[in-house]
Protein backbone atom coordinates (compact mmCIF):
# COMPACT_ATOMS: atom_id res chain seq x y z
CA UNK A 1 0.00 0.00 0.00
CA UNK A 2 1.37 3.39 -0.99
CA UNK A 3 -1.72 5.59 -0.62
CA UNK A 4 -4.42 5.95 2.01
CA UNK A 5 -7.33 8.40 2.15
CA UNK A 6 -8.88 9.41 5.48
CA UNK A 7 -12.33 10.83 4.87
CA UNK A 8 -14.70 12.91 6.97
CA UNK A 9 -12.63 13.23 10.13
CA UNK A 10 -12.27 16.27 12.38
CA UNK A 11 -8.64 17.24 11.90
CA UNK A 12 -7.03 18.80 14.97
CA UNK A 13 -3.44 19.82 14.30
CA UNK A 14 -2.31 22.23 17.03
CA UNK A 15 1.05 23.00 15.43
CA UNK A 16 -0.64 24.05 12.16
CA UNK A 17 -3.60 25.77 13.82
CA UNK A 18 -6.12 23.50 12.09
CA UNK A 19 -9.38 22.51 13.78
CA UNK A 20 -11.89 21.57 11.06
CA UNK A 21 -13.47 18.75 9.08
CA UNK A 22 -10.95 17.56 6.48
CA UNK A 23 -10.08 14.73 4.15
CA UNK A 24 -6.41 13.72 4.17
CA UNK A 25 -4.40 11.84 1.55
CA UNK A 26 -1.35 9.94 2.74
CA UNK A 27 1.08 8.76 0.07
CA UNK A 28 4.51 7.15 0.22
CA UNK A 29 4.79 7.76 3.96
CA UNK A 30 3.98 11.47 3.78
CA UNK A 31 0.95 13.75 3.96
CA UNK A 32 0.23 14.42 0.29
CA UNK A 33 -2.92 16.55 0.39
CA UNK A 34 -5.46 18.02 2.81
CA UNK A 35 -8.83 19.22 1.53
CA UNK A 36 -12.36 20.02 2.57
CA UNK A 37 -14.59 16.91 2.86
CA UNK A 38 -15.39 15.43 -0.54
CA UNK A 39 -12.84 17.54 -2.42
CA UNK A 40 -10.01 15.02 -2.59
CA UNK A 41 -9.69 13.14 -5.87
CA UNK A 42 -9.46 9.39 -5.18
CA UNK A 43 -5.94 8.11 -5.63
CA UNK A 44 -5.55 5.01 -7.77
CA UNK A 45 -5.56 1.92 -5.57
CA UNK A 46 -5.78 3.96 -2.37
CA UNK A 47 -7.27 2.39 0.72
CA UNK A 48 -9.97 4.46 2.43
CA UNK A 49 -10.54 5.00 6.13
CA UNK A 50 -13.92 6.39 7.13
CA UNK A 51 -13.27 8.77 10.02
CA UNK A 52 -16.71 10.37 10.16
CA UNK A 53 -17.52 11.37 13.72
CA UNK A 54 -13.91 10.83 14.79
CA UNK A 55 -10.93 13.07 15.50
CA UNK A 56 -7.81 12.66 13.42
CA UNK A 57 -4.68 14.19 14.83
CA UNK A 58 -0.90 13.95 14.51
CA UNK A 59 0.38 10.65 15.86
CA UNK A 60 1.35 10.89 19.51
CA UNK A 61 5.03 11.14 20.48
CA UNK A 62 6.31 9.66 23.75
CA UNK A 63 9.78 10.91 24.62
CA UNK A 64 10.27 8.62 27.62
CA UNK A 65 9.79 4.86 27.27
CA UNK A 66 11.66 1.74 28.30
CA UNK A 67 11.49 -0.94 25.62
CA UNK A 68 13.83 -3.28 27.57
CA UNK A 69 15.74 -4.48 24.55
CA UNK A 70 18.51 -5.41 24.33
CA UNK A 71 18.81 -7.79 27.23
CA UNK A 72 15.45 -7.88 29.03
CA UNK A 73 13.05 -9.28 26.49
CA UNK A 74 11.14 -11.18 29.16
CA UNK A 75 9.74 -7.81 30.33
CA UNK A 76 9.14 -6.22 26.93
CA UNK A 77 10.58 -6.26 23.44
CA UNK A 78 10.81 -3.53 20.86
CA UNK A 79 8.08 -5.40 18.96
CA UNK A 80 5.66 -5.69 21.90
CA UNK A 81 6.42 -2.24 23.27
CA UNK A 82 5.79 -0.53 19.96
CA UNK A 83 2.62 -2.60 19.47
CA UNK A 84 1.44 -1.18 22.81
CA UNK A 85 2.43 2.29 21.61
CA UNK A 86 0.38 1.92 18.45
CA UNK A 87 -2.63 0.72 20.47
CA UNK A 88 -2.32 3.88 22.56
CA UNK A 89 -2.13 6.20 19.55
CA UNK A 90 1.65 6.73 19.60
CA UNK A 91 3.54 6.73 16.31
CA UNK A 92 6.96 7.61 17.72
CA UNK A 93 8.66 6.58 20.95
CA UNK A 94 12.03 7.58 22.38
CA UNK A 95 13.70 4.62 24.06
CA UNK A 96 15.79 5.09 27.18
CA UNK A 97 19.28 3.55 27.35
CA UNK A 98 19.13 1.54 30.59
CA UNK A 99 19.15 -1.73 28.72
CA UNK A 100 21.51 -4.72 29.06
CA UNK A 101 24.03 -3.74 27.88
CA UNK A 102 23.48 -0.03 28.35
CA UNK A 103 22.96 1.75 25.03
CA UNK A 104 26.20 3.70 25.11
CA UNK A 105 27.49 2.84 21.63
CA UNK A 106 26.59 3.44 17.99
CA UNK A 107 26.43 -0.35 17.53
CA UNK A 108 23.68 -0.78 20.13
CA UNK A 109 21.81 2.24 18.78
CA UNK A 110 21.86 0.76 15.29
CA UNK A 111 20.83 -2.67 16.64
CA UNK A 112 17.71 -1.09 18.17
CA UNK A 113 16.81 0.47 14.83
CA UNK A 114 17.29 -2.65 12.71
CA UNK A 115 14.19 -3.93 10.86
CA UNK A 116 14.65 -7.29 12.58
CA UNK A 117 13.39 -5.74 15.83
CA UNK A 118 9.88 -5.70 14.35
CA UNK A 119 8.88 -2.21 15.48
CA UNK A 120 5.26 -1.24 14.75
CA UNK A 121 6.01 2.49 15.03
CA UNK A 122 9.14 4.61 14.78
CA UNK A 123 11.73 4.17 17.55
CA UNK A 124 14.12 7.00 18.40
CA UNK A 125 16.93 5.75 20.66
CA UNK A 126 18.19 7.98 23.45
CA UNK A 127 21.80 7.08 24.23
CA UNK A 128 23.64 7.01 27.53
CA UNK A 129 25.47 10.22 28.36
CA UNK A 130 28.34 8.42 30.11
CA UNK A 131 29.96 5.05 29.58
CA UNK A 132 27.81 2.39 31.16
CA UNK A 133 25.70 5.22 32.66
CA UNK A 134 28.23 5.34 35.49
CA UNK A 135 28.42 9.13 35.60
CA UNK A 136 32.12 9.40 34.77
CA UNK A 137 33.52 9.31 31.21
CA UNK A 138 31.40 10.85 28.43
CA UNK A 139 30.43 8.89 25.36
CA UNK A 140 31.07 10.06 21.78
CA UNK A 141 27.93 12.15 21.26
CA UNK A 142 28.66 12.90 17.60
CA UNK A 143 28.99 9.20 16.78
CA UNK A 144 25.84 8.36 18.71
CA UNK A 145 23.89 11.06 16.89
CA UNK A 146 25.13 9.77 13.53
CA UNK A 147 23.90 6.30 14.49
CA UNK A 148 20.41 7.65 15.25
CA UNK A 149 20.40 8.83 18.86
CA UNK A 150 18.19 11.89 19.43
CA UNK A 151 19.32 12.85 22.96
CA UNK A 152 21.55 11.67 25.79
CA UNK A 153 20.74 10.68 29.37
CA UNK A 154 21.81 8.35 32.14
CA UNK A 155 18.14 7.87 33.03
CA UNK A 156 17.79 5.92 36.23
CA UNK A 157 21.34 6.88 37.15
CA UNK A 158 21.55 10.65 37.66
CA UNK A 159 24.75 12.48 36.82
CA UNK A 160 25.80 13.71 40.25
CA UNK A 161 29.24 15.22 39.68
CA UNK A 162 29.06 18.90 38.78
CA UNK A 163 32.06 18.65 36.45
CA UNK A 164 30.63 15.70 34.53
CA UNK A 165 27.18 17.28 34.16
CA UNK A 166 28.72 20.55 32.99
CA UNK A 167 30.81 18.69 30.42
CA UNK A 168 27.76 16.68 29.32
CA UNK A 169 25.66 19.81 28.75
CA UNK A 170 28.44 21.53 26.80
CA UNK A 171 29.36 18.51 24.68
CA UNK A 172 25.74 17.74 23.82
CA UNK A 173 25.10 21.37 22.85
CA UNK A 174 28.04 21.29 20.45
CA UNK A 175 26.44 18.47 18.44
CA UNK A 176 22.85 19.66 18.82
CA UNK A 177 21.57 17.11 21.33
CA UNK A 178 19.43 17.61 24.43
CA UNK A 179 20.48 16.35 27.84
CA UNK A 180 17.74 14.58 29.78
CA UNK A 181 18.31 14.33 33.51
CA UNK A 182 16.78 11.87 35.95
CA UNK A 183 16.72 14.36 38.79
CA UNK A 184 17.42 12.40 41.95
CA UNK A 185 20.25 13.05 44.36
CA UNK A 186 20.83 9.41 45.25
CA UNK A 187 22.92 10.46 48.23
CA UNK A 188 19.60 11.42 49.83
CA UNK A 189 17.55 8.42 48.70
CA UNK A 190 19.64 5.39 49.62
CA UNK A 191 17.33 2.66 50.91
CA UNK A 192 14.20 4.71 50.16
CA UNK A 193 11.34 3.23 48.16
CA UNK A 194 8.51 5.79 48.26
CA UNK A 195 7.85 9.44 48.97
CA UNK A 196 8.86 10.80 52.36
CA UNK A 197 5.69 11.66 54.26
CA UNK A 198 2.94 10.42 56.52
CA UNK A 199 2.21 7.38 54.35
CA UNK A 200 5.82 6.20 54.39
CA UNK A 201 5.85 6.63 58.19
CA UNK A 202 2.62 4.65 58.50
CA UNK A 203 4.00 1.80 56.39
CA UNK A 204 7.39 1.81 58.08
CA UNK A 205 9.22 2.54 54.82
CA UNK A 206 12.07 4.93 54.24
CA UNK A 207 10.96 7.87 52.11
CA UNK A 208 12.60 9.93 49.37
CA UNK A 209 12.61 13.63 50.26
CA UNK A 210 11.34 16.06 47.64
CA UNK A 211 14.66 17.90 47.96
CA UNK A 212 16.43 14.98 46.30
CA UNK A 213 14.67 15.96 43.07
CA UNK A 214 14.47 19.72 43.37
CA UNK A 215 18.05 20.09 44.61
CA UNK A 216 19.47 18.38 41.52
CA UNK A 217 17.19 20.37 39.20
CA UNK A 218 18.44 23.58 40.81
CA UNK A 219 22.06 22.43 40.44
CA UNK A 220 21.54 21.59 36.77
CA UNK A 221 19.88 24.95 36.08
CA UNK A 222 22.87 26.68 37.66
CA UNK A 223 25.14 24.80 35.25
CA UNK A 224 22.96 25.77 32.28
CA UNK A 225 23.20 29.38 33.44
CA UNK A 226 27.00 29.13 33.48
CA UNK A 227 26.88 27.68 29.95
CA UNK A 228 24.49 30.30 28.60
CA UNK A 229 26.78 31.09 25.67
CA UNK A 230 26.64 27.52 24.29
CA UNK A 231 22.82 27.32 24.56
CA UNK A 232 22.73 23.98 26.35
CA UNK A 233 19.33 22.31 26.53
CA UNK A 234 18.38 20.64 29.82
CA UNK A 235 15.24 18.53 29.91
CA UNK A 236 13.98 17.36 33.29
CA UNK A 237 12.48 13.88 33.05
CA UNK A 238 9.36 12.77 34.95
CA UNK A 239 9.07 15.91 37.11
CA UNK A 240 7.17 15.12 40.30
CA UNK A 241 7.65 17.88 42.90
CA UNK A 242 6.33 21.41 43.22
CA UNK A 243 9.80 22.71 44.05
CA UNK A 244 11.34 21.25 40.89
CA UNK A 245 8.59 22.80 38.77
CA UNK A 246 9.15 26.16 40.46
CA UNK A 247 12.83 25.97 39.51
CA UNK A 248 11.97 25.15 35.88
CA UNK A 249 9.46 28.00 35.78
CA UNK A 250 12.07 30.49 37.00
CA UNK A 251 14.72 29.18 34.61
CA UNK A 252 12.40 29.81 31.68
CA UNK A 253 11.70 33.33 32.91
CA UNK A 254 15.47 33.81 32.87
CA UNK A 255 15.60 32.80 29.21
CA UNK A 256 17.27 29.42 29.68
CA UNK A 257 16.62 26.33 27.54
CA UNK A 258 15.14 24.27 30.35
CA UNK A 259 12.14 22.04 29.66
CA UNK A 260 10.27 19.36 31.57
CA UNK A 261 7.79 16.51 31.24
CA UNK A 262 5.18 15.07 33.61
CA UNK A 263 3.79 11.53 33.56
CA UNK A 264 0.06 10.83 33.96
CA UNK A 265 0.61 8.97 37.22
CA UNK A 266 2.20 12.04 38.76
CA UNK A 267 -0.75 14.30 37.96
CA UNK A 268 -3.39 11.72 38.94
CA UNK A 269 -2.04 9.74 41.91
CA UNK A 270 -0.48 10.43 45.32
CA UNK A 271 1.52 8.40 47.81
CA UNK A 272 -1.76 7.54 49.55
CA UNK A 273 -2.51 5.21 46.62
CA UNK A 274 0.32 2.91 47.72
CA UNK A 275 -2.25 1.62 50.20
CA UNK A 276 -1.21 -1.71 51.73
CA UNK A 277 2.20 -2.02 50.01
CA UNK A 278 0.76 -2.24 46.47
CA UNK A 279 3.79 -2.56 44.19
CA UNK A 280 1.80 -1.45 41.13
CA UNK A 281 2.04 2.03 42.67
CA UNK A 282 5.83 1.88 43.08
CA UNK A 283 7.87 3.95 40.65
CA UNK A 284 10.79 6.38 40.63
CA UNK A 285 10.26 9.25 41.12
CA UNK A 286 7.68 8.00 43.60
CA UNK A 287 4.09 9.14 43.88
CA UNK A 288 4.23 12.36 45.85
CA UNK A 289 2.00 14.36 48.16
CA UNK A 290 -1.38 15.81 47.18
CA UNK A 291 0.25 19.25 47.11
CA UNK A 292 2.85 18.06 44.62
CA UNK A 293 0.18 16.35 42.54
CA UNK A 294 -1.83 19.57 42.44
CA UNK A 295 1.29 21.49 41.39
CA UNK A 296 1.69 19.13 38.42
CA UNK A 297 -1.88 19.83 37.34
CA UNK A 298 -1.43 23.59 37.70
CA UNK A 299 1.81 23.57 35.72
CA UNK A 300 0.24 21.54 32.91
CA UNK A 301 -2.75 23.85 32.70
CA UNK A 302 -0.69 27.05 32.75
CA UNK A 303 1.86 25.88 30.18
CA UNK A 304 5.01 25.33 32.25
CA UNK A 305 5.04 21.62 31.41
CA UNK A 306 6.31 20.99 27.89
CA UNK A 307 5.21 17.40 27.36
CA UNK A 308 3.25 14.51 28.78
CA UNK A 309 5.47 11.42 28.75
CA UNK A 310 4.54 7.99 30.05
CA UNK A 311 7.83 6.64 31.47
CA UNK A 312 6.49 3.27 30.26
CA UNK A 313 8.47 0.81 32.42
CA UNK A 314 7.33 -2.79 32.02
CA UNK A 315 8.25 -5.53 34.48
CA UNK A 316 7.44 -9.23 34.67
CA UNK A 317 4.69 -10.22 37.08
CA UNK A 318 7.00 -12.19 39.35
CA UNK A 319 9.21 -9.14 39.80
CA UNK A 320 6.36 -7.08 41.20
CA UNK A 321 4.93 -9.88 43.40
CA UNK A 322 7.49 -9.39 46.16
CA UNK A 323 7.91 -7.17 49.22
CA UNK A 324 7.46 -3.49 48.42
CA UNK A 325 11.09 -2.61 49.18
CA UNK A 326 12.36 -5.32 46.81
CA UNK A 327 10.01 -4.68 43.90
CA UNK A 328 11.42 -2.82 40.88
CA UNK A 329 10.25 0.71 40.14
CA UNK A 330 7.97 1.37 37.21
CA UNK A 331 4.61 0.92 35.55
CA UNK A 332 3.34 0.54 32.00
CA UNK A 333 1.79 3.61 30.40
CA UNK A 334 1.63 3.61 26.61
CA UNK A 335 -1.92 2.22 26.37
CA UNK A 336 -3.44 4.47 29.04
CA UNK A 337 -1.90 7.92 28.45
CA UNK A 338 -4.36 9.28 25.89
CA UNK A 339 -7.39 7.88 27.72
CA UNK A 340 -6.26 9.39 31.02
CA UNK A 341 -5.37 12.77 29.51
CA UNK A 342 -8.71 13.07 27.73
CA UNK A 343 -10.64 11.89 30.78
CA UNK A 344 -8.95 14.25 33.21
CA UNK A 345 -7.11 17.10 31.50
CA UNK A 346 -9.79 17.63 28.87
CA UNK A 347 -13.07 16.51 30.40
CA UNK A 348 -12.56 17.23 34.10
CA UNK A 349 -10.14 20.14 34.03
CA UNK A 350 -11.42 21.69 30.78
CA UNK A 351 -8.12 21.92 28.94
CA UNK A 352 -8.90 22.44 25.24
CA UNK A 353 -8.52 19.27 23.22
CA UNK A 354 -5.94 20.90 20.96
CA UNK A 355 -3.71 21.77 23.92
CA UNK A 356 -3.93 18.23 25.29
CA UNK A 357 -2.96 16.82 21.91
CA UNK A 358 -0.11 19.31 21.60
CA UNK A 359 1.37 18.06 24.89
CA UNK A 360 1.25 14.55 23.48
CA UNK A 361 2.50 15.25 19.95
CA UNK A 362 3.77 18.59 18.65
CA UNK A 363 5.56 19.70 21.79
CA UNK A 364 7.45 16.48 22.58
CA UNK A 365 8.41 16.16 18.90
CA UNK A 366 9.82 19.70 18.99
CA UNK A 367 11.74 19.02 22.21
CA UNK A 368 13.82 16.30 20.55
CA UNK A 369 13.92 17.91 17.11
CA UNK A 370 11.91 15.15 15.43
CA UNK A 371 11.30 16.98 12.17
CA UNK A 372 8.10 16.17 10.33
CA UNK A 373 6.52 14.63 13.42
CA UNK A 374 3.77 16.06 15.59
CA UNK A 375 1.97 17.80 12.73
CA UNK A 376 -0.06 16.86 9.65
CA UNK A 377 0.92 19.57 7.22
CA UNK A 378 1.58 18.61 3.60
CA UNK A 379 4.99 16.97 3.38
CA UNK A 380 5.13 15.88 7.02
CA UNK A 381 5.35 12.25 8.10
CA UNK A 382 2.12 10.34 7.61
CA UNK A 383 1.76 9.70 11.35
CA UNK A 384 -1.90 9.83 12.39
CA UNK A 385 -4.07 8.80 15.31
CA UNK A 386 -7.82 8.51 14.74
CA UNK A 387 -9.98 8.28 17.85
CA UNK A 388 -13.46 8.82 19.21
CA UNK A 389 -13.05 11.62 21.78
CA UNK A 390 -16.39 10.87 23.47
CA UNK A 391 -16.10 7.10 23.82
CA UNK A 392 -15.61 5.76 27.33
CA UNK A 393 -13.92 2.43 27.96
CA UNK A 394 -12.46 0.48 30.85
CA UNK A 395 -8.80 -0.39 30.81
CA UNK A 396 -7.95 -4.07 31.31
CA UNK A 397 -4.23 -4.79 31.25
CA UNK A 398 -4.80 -8.42 30.25
CA UNK A 399 -6.28 -7.19 26.97
CA UNK A 400 -3.32 -4.93 26.19
CA UNK A 401 -0.46 -5.33 23.74
CA UNK A 402 2.37 -4.84 26.22
CA UNK A 403 4.10 -7.99 27.43
CA UNK A 404 3.88 -6.68 31.00
CA UNK A 405 0.78 -5.83 33.03
CA UNK A 406 2.17 -3.74 35.89
CA UNK A 407 -0.29 -0.85 35.99
CA UNK A 408 -2.00 1.20 38.69
CA UNK A 409 -4.86 1.97 36.31
CA UNK A 410 -6.50 -1.46 36.09
CA UNK A 411 -10.28 -0.99 35.87
CA UNK A 412 -10.11 2.78 35.41
CA UNK A 413 -12.57 4.43 33.05
CA UNK A 414 -10.80 6.06 30.14
CA UNK A 415 -12.05 8.49 27.54
CA UNK A 416 -11.09 8.63 23.89
CA UNK A 417 -10.99 5.26 22.14
CA UNK A 418 -8.27 4.82 19.52
CA UNK A 419 -9.68 3.37 16.29
CA UNK A 420 -6.61 3.57 14.06
CA UNK A 421 -2.96 4.45 14.42
CA UNK A 422 -1.13 5.10 11.15
CA UNK A 423 2.67 5.14 11.20
CA UNK A 424 4.38 6.62 8.15
CA UNK A 425 1.35 5.81 6.02
CA UNK A 426 0.93 2.24 7.24
CA UNK A 427 -1.87 1.13 9.56
CA UNK A 428 -0.03 0.05 12.70
CA UNK A 429 -3.16 -0.44 14.79
CA UNK A 430 -6.78 -0.81 13.73
CA UNK A 431 -9.64 -1.71 15.98
CA UNK A 432 -11.75 -4.20 14.03
CA UNK A 433 -14.75 -3.35 16.23
CA UNK A 434 -14.97 0.10 14.62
Amino acid sequence: MTALVIRGGHLIDPAAGVDALKDVLLKDGRVAEIAAPGKLKPANGAETVDAKGLVLAPGLVDIHVHLREPGQGYKETIATGTAAAAAGGFTAVAAMPNTVPVNDSPETTRWMLAPERGASVRVFPIAAATRGSKGEALNDFAALKSAGAVAVTDDGQPILKDSVMRETLAAAARVGLSVIQHAEDTRLTQGACMNAGAMAFKLGLRGMPAEAESGLVERDIRLVTELRDVRAHLHVAHTSTAAALAAVRQARRNGLRVTCEVAPHHFLLTDEHVGFYNTHFKMNPPLRSAADRDAMIEAILDGVVDAIATDHAPHAMHEKEVEFERAPNGITGLETALGLCLRWLHREWKMPLGRVLSLLSAQPAALLGLKGRGTLTVGSCADVVIFDPKAEWIYRAAEGKSKSKNTPFEGWTMQGKVHWTISEGRIAYGNAAT
